[in-house]
């Protein structure tokens, strides 16, 4: 739709090496003249430009790719008189290696307001790639084709199983989206193609299905976004890792399933196997393949099949690279696409701007060999290394298996959707992003330029702003999971340096909040006295502006028997009412409307014989011994209840998504064998997963609600189970794309972190609760969300739970006391 960056660049302010700073654009004659007249560095580099064009003008006709993802090489074709002497396009894609980009004018392009997706279910990639002449005709404004071993490979991971079962029969599939000012625009246009290709007059008829849901769309596009980095390392110890070594190259479109069948041929005359997917309307394909490069033999074989495909490209007149540039991995093969004569004209294209080759040298022109700077190479050093934490997972073991795991996506860099990555949106701080980091823990492993270990300054400090919100561990494709690197690091990192004040008041909060908890008035006279707080925040180690939560005057253990009714009808179960710190200690509101909204879905809520806590803020200051015997001690007091069926507990039900994370992630990377562990995880619900699950049908409560959903229930729970509830309810639900609130546990209380805590939450949570009327209820489930919005809105926040014991009261009609010991917000009070 809308073509390559250079054919939307008008013009671009560019910075050379030696300092010489000007705009470069169009160039008619007549201002080629003058600007060479002008003379000095500008004026003999259009100088050098002018001549360069004119010795090489005929050849860079006959020899150029004439598709449309020709990137390869240096943009010489756009000096030509024919475009107007483009010295701005000349540059577009020069990677650095001629000037530096100070600033860009560029064109906008009309993005279509709505979106629909037809998907085509094909036999094989070939056929449907044959077709893509045919798509064209529709004017789709992409096209998308992916095979089967990407599907495979998710499979074989149990990822977007639901997402893959949506897609229509075949082996093989091609997304087209069409655009319109409507959505029965761009659907006009899916039935004409449905219509077609369903009684299509030659060739195989494919499976069709029109999709102009938007949510529906996304799920599929996920497929494409996820499958090919979630595949990239094996799950095969004895097959190497699919590598990025042989990636973008682009054909003409119309001769794209002829040069499929001839790559595949290729590469199964080597014995790799390869994934192929990429956007078929270009003719651009991107290929994962199985390269060993960790033996000399594996790399000379690597060198010889990239020479071939490199040939092959250029046989079916395409260009090496079709997308993400040449680099360093095509540049050696550019003379087998360009030839000697056309390659000395990009060496002179680069020496004129950069004479000395101080730009990005090795890149494009003059280029290092592909298996020079190998990341993972024969030399690669495998780091055995004795961890807390066990990473296991199905594409290998140790902690440096699961740092490989990043290969650069980049998707933690994005500005908006989804949780990834907090800290890198609020600072545009590459360290600070899931990417950033796996990489400075990569050179920690290899100790080249990372020397000191796990006692790093630089992973430390790139790890402070992290606020181990788990967006990573669901958002990445490939589920680099930094929260529980950071874990992990911190433990060993503070084997040999002091903890901070932090980690005593909030790192161990489950151990002396029983203790203040006994004494709720005297825990608050220090947290809440005017002046006197000011010194226990001091002490504590936490930023002046932000409240400390109040200790409540009963905790829930002394209010639950009370509360107990004996209306409630017979129980069909049991079930094990996890009440987690927050809600025992500060709002045992939370838990006591738990409670009876469990006896409502015909359930008995019963609590373990002692107060246990899961250690969830441990982990933030590396306190993994202490976690571990936490954990321990609840499956000794719980684990067998889990384990045995007979007892008719069905499961465990919580309230804190942050709390109820650790026994679905943490627990097992304890615990990987223990059969206790495994049931606690697998029995772990969130409560409105569960209500959902029993059937519960909750009373009608018609109301606005501003849902923003915890980090870690995105990440390991969803928010299906809230949502079906509050469809059930009739309420008017808004789920917020919202990332993370900013808050995360204890990470915005610590005075370093308060800003970017604050930033965080500005970046869309704060802003979307201000523009709510009085009337919205806001609805959260994490203690920290909740204490983000109360601290940077001034509005009351509710739990799941409270909402719904709201809508069981008002159902049943009871107006002259106050439901049990729950505060009833004041936004809500105007709604029936």
């Amino acid at each position: 739709m809308a073509g390559k960056t250079l054919e939307n660049v008008e013009a671009l302010e560019v910075i050379t090496y030696d300092g010489e700073r000007f705009w470069v654009g169009p160039t008619s004659e007549d201002e080629l003249a003058s600007i060479i007249a002008q003379g000095g560095r500008r004026g003999q580099i259009y100088k050098d430009l002018r001549d360069l064009r004119d010795r090489y003008a005929d050849l860079v006709r006959q020899r150029f790719p004439n598709i449309k993802r020709r990137v390869s090489g240096y943009n010489l074709d756009e000096l030509l008189p024919e475009n107007g002497f483009n010295v701005a396009r000349a540059l577009v894609g020069s990677e650095g290696t001629c000037a530096v980009t100070l600033a860009a004018k560029v064109r906008l392009v009309s993005s279509p307001a709505k979106r629909v997706v037809l998907v085509l279910g094909y036999d094989d990639i070939y056929v449907a790639a044959d077709a893509v002449p045919e798509y064209m005709r529709f004017d789709p404004i992409a096209i998308e084709g992916l095979d089967r071993r990407i599907i495979r490979g998710l499979q074989a991971r149990g990822l977007r199983a639901e997402e893959i079962a949506l897609l229509p029969r075949g082996d093989a599939w091609v997304v087209m989206e069409f655009g319109g000012a409507t959505v029965e625009q761009a659907t006009a246009k899916a039935q004409a193609a449905s219509d077609y290709f369903s009684s299509r007059p030659q060739g195989p008829v494919p499976t069709t299905w029109i999709v102009p849901d938007a949510a529906l769309q996304k799920r599929i596009w996920s497929i494409r976004e996820t499958g090919a980095s979630a595949t990239q390392l094996s799950i095969d110890p004895d097959v190497p890792d699919p590598q990025v070594g042989w990636e973008d190259a682009a054909v003409d479109p119309a001769r794209l399933g002829d040069y499929l069948r001839a790559f595949q041929a290729l590469v199964d005359s080597y014995g790799y196997t390869t994934s192929l997917f990429g956007h078929f309307g270009d003719g651009c394909v991107h290929a994962r393949i199985t390269f060993d490069l960790r033996t000399e033999e594996g790399v000379q074989k690597f060198r010889a099949f990239t020479r071939e495909a490199a040939q092959l490209v250029v046989d079916y007149g395409g260009s090496l690279s079709g997308e993400h540039g040449d680099g360093q991995a095509k540049a050696e093969f550019l003379p087998i696409m360009f030839g000697e004569e056309l390659m000395e004209a990009l060496h002179q294209f680069k020496a004129i701007w950069d004479p000395r080759n101080r730009l990005n040298p090795g890149k494009l022109v003059h280029a290092y060999r592909i298996d020079e700077n190998l990341r993972m190479g024969p030399d690669y050093k495998p780091v055995e290394l004795i961890t807390k934490l066990k990473f296991i997972s199905q594409e290998g073991d140790g902690f440096q298996r699961a740092v490989e795991r990043c290969v650069g996506t980049g998707k933690c860099r994005t500005l908006k959707g989804g949780t990834m990555c907090p800290s890198y949106r609020a600072t545009r701080d590459e360290r600070f992003s899931t990417r950033g980091r796996s990489r400075l823990f990569w050179e920690m492993l290899q100790g080249d330029v990372v020397k000191d270990g796990w006692r790093s300054e630089e992973v430390k400090e790139a790890l402070d702003t992290c606020l181990a919100c788990k967006g990573c561990k669901s958002d990445c494709p490939t589920h680099t999971d930094i929260a529980s690197y950071k874990a992990e690091f911190l433990s060993h990192f503070y084997e040999s340096q002091r903890r901070p004040r932090q980690a005593l008041t909030m790192g161990r909060i489950g151990d002396w909040a029983p203790l203040a908890g006994r004494v709720p008035w005297l825990a608050n006279f220090f947290t809440q006295t005017p002046g006197i707080k000011r010194v226990a925040k001091q002490l504590g180690g936490v930023a002046q502006s932000r409240d400390l939560p109040r200790f409540a005057p009963h905790r829930f253990r002394q209010l639950h028997e009370r509360d107990r009714t004996t209306e409630a009808p017979k129980p069909k179960g049991r079930v094990i009412l996890w009440v987690d710190t927050f809600c025992e200690h500060f709002h045992p509101e939370i838990a006591i409307a738990a409670a009876q909204v469990i006896r409502h879905a015909a359930f008995e809520p019963v609590l373990p014989e002692r107060p246990l806590c899961c250690g969830r803020p441990l982990y933030d200051f590396g306190y993994l011994d202490q976690a571990r015997g936490k954990l321990l001690a609840i499956l000794d007091s719980i684990g067998d209840q889990l384990v045995d069926e007979k007892n008719g507990v069905v499961g465990l039900v919580g309230l804190e998504p942050g709390c109820l994370s650790v026994f679905k992630d943490e627990l097992l990377k304890f615990f990987p064998d223990d059969p206790r562990a495994q049931a606690l995880a697998s029995k772990t619900r969130l409560l409105g997963d569960f209500l959902v699950e029993v059937g519960y049908q909750p009373p009608t409560f018609e109301a606005d609600v501003l849902v923003h959903t915890h980090c870690h229930q995105k990440s390991l729970f969803g928010a299906k189970g809230d949502r079906l509830l509050l469809e059930r309810m009739g309420a008017r639900a808004q789920f917020l794309d919202s990332g993370c609130c900013g808050m995360a546990g204890s990470f915005g209380f610590n005075p370093d972190h308060e800003e970017l805590s604050r930033a965080v939450g500005e970046e869309v949570l704060l802003p979307a609760v201000r523009k709510q009327s009085k009337e919205t209820v806001i609805l959260t489930n994490g203690f920290s969300c909740r204490e983000q919005i109360r601290q940077g809105t001034g509005r009351e926040v509710m739990h799941l739970a409270q909402l719904l014991a709201l809508a069981h009261q008002k159902s049943a009609g009871a107006q002259s006391e106050p439901f049990s010991a729950m505060s009833v917000v004041s936004e809500v009070e105007n709604v029936s």
